[in-house]
């Protein structure tokens, strides 16, 4: 249990902090903790509901929320233990528990097991990955996984925006892998704004 609830805090405490790809500097707080941070359309039991409906051999148990010192009045975090090296966790809207975060965290193990615990921790990831860009495919969401994991590769944190979603990658190597995908806001541009 202590483990588990170490391994936990590892994986808030790899997403607490993101880069974005334009910004020169590190942000203090990861965007969904900042006020007004949008939330996927989508409460955690209906999001795991048709994850397990899409993907019965990854399932989802329920998800427990963790007591957080950093939690705020408007979020609470939770998570599901997978297995001993996989976890999936999230950051919710308080009240209506909207995603603001799906974040699925592997921690490496040494041996025989590594090949396939590996595989297995990039099948939930490309499963959730799937699940918010639902036009992709198992073999188009995988190939986009394996994008992302390459391009953040040795790299803390590393974002990347797409429409209205933000992919991040937290690499700490041995310490664990971190995929995570959050919602963003989207704004008219000044130009377009004045076009009409």
């Amino acid at each position: 249990m202590k483990f588990w609830a170490h391994s936990l805090f590892l994986c808030f405490a790899l997403l607490s902090t993101s880069v974005s790809l334009q910004a020169a500097e590190t942000p203090a707080t990861a965007p969904y903790l900042l006020a007004g941070a949008p939330s996927f359309d989508q409460s955690i039991s209906q999001f795991r509901e048709a994850f397990n409906k899409d993907n019965p051999t990854l399932p989802l148990d329920e998800f427990r929320a963790i007591d957080s010192a950093r939690d705020t009045p408007t979020l609470t975090r939770a998570a599901s233990k997978i297995n001993e090296n996989l976890y999936a966790s999230t950051a919710l809207e308080r009240g209506t528990l909207k995603i603001k975060s799906m974040q699925i965290t592997w921690l490496p193990i040494q041996g025989p097991e590594q090949k396939a615990a590996k595989a297995k921790a990039l099948e939930y990831m490309s499963a959730v990955l799937q699940a918010f860009t639902p036009a992709m495919t198992k073999t188009q969401s995988l190939q986009k996984l394996q994008k992302l994991l390459t391009a953040g590769k040795n790299k803390r944190y590393y974002t990347v925006t797409e429409g209205a979603i933000r992919y991040v990658v937290a690499d700490n190597g041995e310490k664990g892998l971190t995929f995570a995908v959050e919602p963003i806001k989207l704004a008219l541009s000044d130009s377009l704004g004045g076009a009409n």
